[in-house]
Order: C-alpha cells, then sequence, then structure tokens
C-alpha cells in the first residue's frame, strides 16, 4: 500500500472505510464472539464431548449468517451516515466522501467472512490446532497484496483494488481452515436452536463483551473523526506506525493470548484455579520478555524500521519523519496493549466479561480526555500518544483487579522481571544504537544499506538482550526457548 499509494488522501480514505468493517470485526469475530464461544465449547467439549460441542458450534455459525448477515446489509445501505459521523473532516471535498462510501460498502462483506473466520479458529484452537488457524491471516495479506498488484494498473481508480482485496482475502482466510475442521469431524447444516442453554450461556458472555469493547470502538471512531480534521495522510501515518507496532503484538502476544484462552477455560472448566494461575503468571512472564525489547527497538530504531519498510515508490522521506513519530508514540502504549491481550482471556475463561467491560469503559473516557491536549502539543502524534497511555492503564486496573476473582498474581515477582527485562531491553537497544555504523557510508546502495543497518541493529540487541537476561537470572529465558519449540513442533 505504501508502495503503490504512499501517504496520501486515498490511504486516508481506505483507512477510513477499513475501520467501520474491522472494529465491528472486533465485536463479532476475533473479539467478543470469539472469546464468548470458546469458554462454553471447551466447556461442551469436556464435560459432554465432541458432539455436542458440534452442535453448540452449528447454533453459533447459523446465528452468525443470520446476526451479521443482517448487520452486513443494514450497515451498506447506512455507510452514509456511519461516514458523515465517523470521518465528518472528508465531507469538505465530496470526491473524498463519496470514495470512502463506496469502498465502505464494498468492504462491509469482510465482516461476514471473518465472523465465520473466527468461529473456524475458535473451534481449532479448542482442539489443539494452532498452526492452520495462525497461518490464516497471511492468506488474508496475500489475497490482498495480489489482488493490489494484478488489478492496479487496469482499474480507474486504482485504490478501488484494496477494497476488493479485503474481499479476497476474507476468502482465503476463511477456506484454507476448513479442511482442519472436517478432519476433525464437523459437518456444518443450520441449526436455529437459539434457545439452547449453551447459546444463552454464550449470549451472557457476549453481550458484556459487546458493551465493553464498543466503548472502546468509540475510542478508535473519535480518533478517526479527529484525525479526518488534520492535515492530508494523518490517518495513513498512524495506520502505518500501528502495523509496525502491531507485528510483535501480532506475532507474541496474540500467539500467547491465543494458546491461553482454550487452556484458561479448560482450567477454569474443571475448577483448577490454581493451574489458572501459573498459566496467567507464565504468559504474563513470556509477554514481557519478549514486547519490552520490541518497545525500545521501535522507539529508537523506528525511524530506520519506517525508511527500510515503507519508503518506496510514492512513499515519501517527508512520510517517514510523520510515521516514525507516531510509532514512538505507539511503541510504549504496546505494553499495555501486549498485557491487555493476556489478562481479558483469563477473565473469559471464568466466564466473567463484565469487569473487562467496565474497566474498558473507563479507560476510553481516559483516552478522549487526552486526545484534545496531546493534540495541541504533538498534532497526530498525540492520538497515539494518548491510545497508549490508555492502553497501560487498562492493563494496570485488569491487573488490580484480579485477585477479586480469585486469582493470586505475582506482583513482587512481576515488578522485580520488568524492572530486569526493562534494564536489559534498554542496555541492548541503546548499545546496538551507539556500536552499529551507518552502512550508507559503507555500501553505495541505499536499499542494502538501510537492510544491513535495520538487520544489523537487530541481530546485536537481540543477542546483548538474551546475555543480559541470562546475566540476571531471568527465568523466561529458558520458558521463551521451550515455547518456541512446542509452538515449531505442533507446526
Amino acid at each position: 500500500m505504501a508502495y503503490f499509494f504512499g501517504a496520501s488522501a486515498v490511504t486516508d480514505v481506505f483507512v477510513a472505510a477499513f475501520r467501520i468493517p474491522n472494529l465491528l470485526r472486533d465485536l463479532f469475530a476475533e473479539g467478543a464472539l470469539s472469546s464468548a464461544f470458546v469458554p462454553v465449547f471447551k466447556e461442551k467439549l469436556v464435560k459432554e464431548g465432541n458432539s455436542e460441542a458440534f452442535n453448540l458450534a452449528r447454533i453459533v455459525a447459523t446465528a452468525i449468517l443470520l446476526f451479521v448477515g443482517a448487520i452486513v446489509l443494514l450497515g451498506i445501505l447506512a455507510t452514509p451516515l456511519i461516514i458523515y459521523i465517523s470521518a465528518n473532516g472528508f465531507t469538505e471535498i465530496p470526491e473524498k466522501f463519496d470514495l470512502t462510501i463506496s469502498l465502505t460498502r464494498i468492504m462491509f462483506v469482510y465482516l461476514l467472512l471473518v465472523s465465520l473466520s473466527a468461529l473456524v479458529m475458535g473451534m481449532l484452537n479448542s482442539f489443539g490446532r494452532f498452526g492452520i488457524p495462525a497461518f490464516s491471516p497471511v492468506i488474508f495479506n496475500l489475497g490482498v497484496i495480489l489482488t493490489v498488484v494484478l488489478l492496479y494498473s487496469s482499474l480507474n481508480v486504482p485504490i478501488y483494488a484494496m477494497a476488493i482485496g479485503v474481499l479476497v482475502g476474507g476468502v482465503g482466510q476463511l477456506a484454507i481452515q476448513l479442511p482442519s475442521l472436517y478432519r476433525l469431524g464437523f459437518r456444518f447444516k443450520p441449526v436455529f436452536d437459539l434457545l439452547n442453554e449453551a447459546m444463552k450461556k454464550v449470549i451472557r458472555l457476549f453481550t458484556p463483551m459487546v458493551l465493553g469493547l464498543s466503548a472502546s470502538r468509540i475510542n478508535i471512531l473519535v480518533s478517526t473523526l479527529l484525525a479526518s480534521f488534520l492535515m492530508e495522510g494523518s490517518l495513513s501515518f498512524l495506520n502505518y506506525s500501528y502495523r509496525l507496532m502491531h507485528f510483535p503484538l501480532g506475532v507474541f502476544a496474540v500467539a500467547l493470548g491465543t494458546v491461553a484462552l482454550p487452556n484458561a477455560s479448560e482450567q477454569a472448566a474443571r475448577g483448577d484455579l490454581e493451574g489458572l494461575n501459573q498459566t496467567l503468571n507464565r504468559t504474563l512472564g513470556l509477554n514481557f520478555f519478549v514486547i519490552l525489547p520490541s518497545t525500545f527497538f521501535l522507539a529508537l530504531f523506528g525511524p530506520d524500521l519506517v525508511s527500510l519498510i515503507f519508503e518506496w515508490g510514492a512513499f515519501s522521506a517527508a512520510d517517514t519523519q510523520s510515521t516514525a513519530l507516531a510509532l514512538l508514540h505507539y511503541s510504549y502504549g504496546l505494553i499495555g496493549f501486549a498485557a491487555v491481550r493476556l489478562i481479558v482471556p483469563i477473565y473469559y475463561a471464568l466466564q466473567d466479561s463484565k469487569l473487562p467491560m467496565k474497566v474498558s469503559i473507563v479507560t476510553v473516557a481516559f483516552n478522549i480526555a487526552l486526545y484534545f491536549p496531546l493534540i495541541e502539543v504533538l498534532e497526530v502524534a498525540g492520538l497515539a500518544a494518548a491510545t497508549s497511555l490508555a492502553g497501560l492503564l487498562n492493563a494496570t486496573l485488569l491487573l488490580v483487579f484480579l485477585p477479586s476473582r480469585g486469582l493470586r498474581p505475582m506482583f513482587g515477582r512481576l515488578f522485580l522481571n520488568i524492572t530486569r527485562l526493562g534494564v536489559a531491553a534498554f542496555l541492548a537497544v541503546f548499545v546496538a544504537m551507539m556500536v552499529v555504523p551507518d552502512f550508507r557510508t559503507i555500501v553505495e546502495s541505499s536499499v542494502l544499506a538501510r537492510g544491513l543497518g535495520v538487520l544489523a541493529s537487530l541481530v546485536l540487541s537481540g543477542l546483548l538482550y538474551v546475555a543480559l537476561c541470562a546475566a540476571l537470572r531471568v527465568p523466561e529465558v529458558g520458558e521463551f526457548w521451550r515455547w518456541v519449540k512446542g509452538r515449531l513442533s505442533r507446526g
């Protein structure tokens, strides 16, 4: 996207258009629906076997087709009003406003595809199948990339290729998981038993989750609205920087959370609070072991990363500077975002979705209150800073309330580990920044020079970090390697 479209008016339009189905995806797919479904589905597997669990899955799939399908149709009809509210700044340029409406309508169908994909992913994860579900988003991305490459030159308005690519990728993301589900013995047929007791339990969990996530989605809509009034490219700067921040979040924190939820749900279903407590402390330790060095690397090497990855074709050096500044202010929020990804599934495993909802509402109010003063100081980067500070508050509150749910987070050990890991991470990245030479003075090719600089810095800081952690006797060093080997062996 950066190569073909840069950070421009059309990329702002695409980001604003895709944000609507993407926000709803968090409610009806990987967010509330998946988190409400997996604990109940896992409980059915443990206590009643595959047949009853599959029956519940058929009921939920039928409900998705009916209700999410209806939401898609209503969303397509109401798109002009939705865009008027969420990106009002675009109304000053009618062509920009109309293009946003068109792209949004095309991509609304993705909501249904990704909701079904998330349901299948939750079922496969509950059976201990993580490889194919984890790989399925790659198919989505490949669908988008190939569609843009193939259609860019043949469309009068090339940005439509991005929207069509979202649909192609959504179909691929769902389709690649279906053979694995078929091999487990699942066969779909419509089941309209929406008053089934297990379905009622899913709905009871789902409703407060939706309310809690809706609060945070309102926050994102406010962010989009404010960015639509700022300089051209503002939404794009935030989007590109968020993608870089989301890389370690998606690869490690989301992976840990995905594995933790079925395990935690099974432990909760068996009443094994001690095992659940161990799962919590172990995953938090692994999380901070990876996320803290990622935070410092993104903060200190942000300009180099943005330049290497995005500064091609239509993406300019000025775009790099604005994106890197936003990335700097997203980087420290990564700590909170990653922790939330792990702590919330523990609440859901205990079938408590109300407290995360309340915490989310408080956090959103805090976030929105920060937007205006931080925009005055940092302009578009102020939106990233406000989001990051709110993320840290969210994680802190969720941790503080865990003991009230019968768990015992090892706060003393956690604080000690975060301190040791933080010191090791900062020293490792800072030394790499000081020691690694500027390869542009050695290598004539700027492409090769940028690549060598980032690679050398990454390798050196990684080696120094592991060595410092070992010297500081951080237990997560061994635990991390065991986790990586386990993930690879499961394929």
